[in-house]
């Protein structure tokens, strides 16, 4: 669904804080999937017999079309861009946007330049009638001649004509009246066109004029007065520095844009739709995709240039970077005592919140926030954005980050970036569960005075929201904040960080870079990625590698050895303990003879034959952004991992289910690539399943470290049919 803005004014509106799915294909018969595109649907349809002079017209007026941004709400279907059709949601009414094709019966196909220039200056339609502001005219008054001399083309030689009826409005009484709009443009409307200021440089002056103008960013991100309007549309005058001051609409905080980063920080997020401080969200995604990407560097540094020489004011909604060095948290040798000490034995470099560990709103981070944005806040650079110093963390209003957390985002499809980044939506977690955990960010990366999210505040916009949690199957996710209840805490809580951060507290058992939470996700709390929900009711059972019956203790002391290329942990010490009490606590009535929902990871037909060169494409198109180009992993700027390695010295061995590519295809049909789609918690799976062998076969098979005592496996004869060896 399209969110539409309090005033039926579509972008700008930034927001920071991430679709593609690939289709099933038949069991043998299989073609390469193919790589995400960047989709434009701006039309270009020149006539052949175009005059080159009028074609560089017709051109140059399609650009000044992505810079007001007109495809995102001209368009209802995509199938017949421009010829309107897109509700518009106001706080009177419905609106619909009108078809700006040329076509003469019901687009614009009649309408002569004086008619036109007047509708985007004047807001008055070809028949004298007053259009609604939600058309931001207002800005687009400040447009130069030519500028609409050459919009006018486009439209009229560079679009195809649509037959499409314009729907009428549903406003209510007496909104429904348009001759009141005559009143409000004499009241607020200012139809002079942009002057550039003599004592500015030429970039200030072109930045100036597509903020102010084509733009349109005020609609968003100035405060509104009594009667809706802006209360400024320049930074000049009494009201100036309330221009790009910031607005809460539609339940987003449109947070201030004067004295924005440096000009280049601005310049990419509007090119990529990211950049080091955060990525966009909300209706920004539509603007870049739609629009800001298209722009030339140059008036997207003009744009930054512009932005950063507003001074900010002391009533702005701030959108600044925080300033100083990240706060440096010591940590104690490690050791396993109350919840306070274990909450300060995180490995030392991780420079984690002293809190992660020991308040809900700490765990429900690790649990449900830290895959992408890291236990420290960092994020992943150039994938997913890092949280210090976001903007929505450090406003008072935190109606963006409720917004973002109940209805999920992803990020724009562009050229540098055609793989769009979701983040998932989290109304299945309480409306308390929330605002713990946007508390917990709020006082770590924000501002430590930043006011208390309320769990009625989450109610109320879930409500506005309509946002209801994805329930569709009887699989709980336990979560790792209620183990605070209860008598064993600190041991519940110790097992969860082992299982975390198993190679940072365990270097001498484990001989690579996996955590028990590389593949078990989310601490082992995701549905179909190997859970521990419910396992130690399962011991001791018969395990066909051994040819015996194990214990829960032998199976952990499994995966040190065969996935992590390490050694076992003495069965009485205080780590397998720990863990044990763990799985323990996931079992909750869970009996042996039970069949818990969403054990395990699944099963994918073994008829399918594995096209390992498919593989190959689908592993650079899903799995390198987060793997490496080489299956390499990825590691932070001081050199800690940050994802796994696939393949290599530093990979798991035969273990993790790797030994076996229908069982790794299995896991990877449901559990990867992560960010996706909106699938709870992660965005996890919706690969095909041809899909899913092909990249299983195709990593699975790559050189990995070996682990001899495997040719003692299997020994009653007990080999899975898909068993390498």
């Amino acid at each position: 669904m399209k969110i539409i803005y309090k005033y039926g004014l579509v972008p700008l509106a930034a927001v920071l804080g991430v679709c593609w799915h690939l289709a099933t294909a038949a069991v043998q018969e299989h073609a390469p999937a193919p790589a995400p595109q960047v989709i434009d649907d701006l039309p270009a349809d020149y006539a052949a017999d175009l005059a080159a002079e009028q074609r560089t017209l017709v051109e140059r007026g399609r650009y000044v079309a992505r810079l007001g941004d007109c495809v995102a709400c001209h368009t209802g279907s995509k199938t017949a861009p421009m010829a309107g059709g897109l509700a518009l949601e106001t706080p009177f009414g419905k609106l619909y946007s009108t078809n700006i094709t040329p076509d003469k019966a019901t687009g614009m196909g009649g309408y002569s330049f004086a008619q036109f220039d007047r509708a985007m200056r004047k807001g008055v339609a070809a028949d004298g009638r007053n259009l609604y502001p939600a058309m931001p005219y207002p800005s687009y008054a400040k447009m130069t001649e030519d500028d609409m001399q050459a919009l006018y083309a486009y439209l009229m030689q560079g679009v195809t004509p649509v037959q499409a009826a314009n729907q009428p409005s549903e406003m209510g009484f007496p909104f429904n009246q348009r001759w009141g709009l005559s009143l409000w443009n004499w009241l607020f409307l200012d139809d002079t066109p942009f002057q550039p200021q003599a004592g500015q440089s030429a970039e200030w002056n072109r930045g100036a004029y597509l903020v102010q103008g084509l733009g349109h960013c005020g609609a968003c991100h100035t405060p509104r007065g009594i009667a809706f309007q802006e209360k400024t549309m320049t930074s000049e005058g009494p009201n100036g520095p309330l221009f790009l001051a910031g607005e809460t609409v539609e339940g987003w905080r449109a947070l201030s844009l004067r004295d924005l980063w440096t000009p280049q920080e601005t310049a990419e997020l509007l090119k990529t739709g990211r950049n080091r401080h955060g990525s966009v969200s909300g209706n920004m995604v539509d603007v870049v995709q739609h629009s800001t990407q298209y722009m030339s560097d140059g008036d997207l540094l003009a744009i930054g240039t512009y932005l950063k020489a507003l001074p900010a004011g002391k009533n702005d909604l701030p959108m600044q970077v925080a300033q100083g060095p990240a706060p440096v948290i010591a940590i104690p040798a490690r050791s396993v005592g109350s919840t306070e000490a274990l909450a300060t034995t995180a490995a030392a470099h991780y420079n984690v919140p002293a809190d992660l560990y020991r308040t809900r709103g700490g765990l429900g981070y690790l649990q449900f926030c830290a895959d992408c944005h890291r236990s420290d806040g960092a994020g992943v650079d150039g994938i997913f954005p890092p949280l210090a110093g976001n903007r929505s963390l450090q406003s008072d209003n935190a109606s963006t980050l409720i917004h973002i957390m109940l209805t999920g985002w992803t990020t724009p499809v562009t050229q540098a970036h055609s793989r769009p980044l979701t983040m998932p939506a989290f109304a299945q977690l309480g409306n308390q569960e929330i605002a713990d955990i946007l508390n917990f960010t709020r006082r770590n990366w924000g501002r430590k005075d930043a006011p208390e999210v309320q769990a009625r505040d989450v109610q109320s916009l879930r409500k506005t929201l309509d946002a209801k949690g994805e329930n569709s199957r009887p699989f709980e996710t336990p979560r790792l904040a209620r183990m605070l209840d209860e008598k064993n805490a600190d041991q519940l809580v110790y097992g969860a960080r082992l299982n975390i951060e198993t190679r940072d507290l365990l270097p001498k058992n484990v001989g690579n870079a996996l955590n028990c939470a590389s593949c078990h996700l989310n601490a082992g709390t995701v549905a179909d990625g190997s859970p521990y929900i419910g396992i130690s009711a399962f011991f001791p059972s018969y395990a066909p590698r051994a040819g015996r019956v194990i214990t829960l203790e032998d199976r952990i002391n499994g995966c040190f050895l065969r996935s992590m290329n390490g050694k076992p942990l003495p069965l009485d010490s205080d780590e397998m303990k720990a863990m044990v009490a763990l799985f323990d606590w996931m079992r909750n009535e869970t009996k042996p003879e039970d069949k818990v929902e969403g054990r395990g990871v699944g099963k994918i037909s073994q008829q399918i034959i594995p096209n390992a060169e498919n593989g190959k494409q689908i592993y650079t198109q899903q799995c390198a952004l987060c793997h490496g180009a080489d299956g390499e992993g990825i590691k932070n700027a001081k050199g800690q991992w940050v994802y796994p390695p696939l393949w290599g010295d530093e990979s798991f061995n035969i273990g993790a289910g790797l030994a076996r590519t229908y069982t790794a295809a299995a896991f990877v049909k449901r559990n990867m690539p992560i960010a996706f789609h909106g699938n709870f918690p992660l965005g996890q799976g919706g690969l095909s399943d041809q899909d899913a062998v092909d990249v299983a076969e195709y990593f699975s098979h790559q050189p990995r470290p070996d682990f001899a005592p495997k040719l003692k496996d299997w020994p009653n004869g007990k080999k899975p049919a898909d068993a390498r060896y």
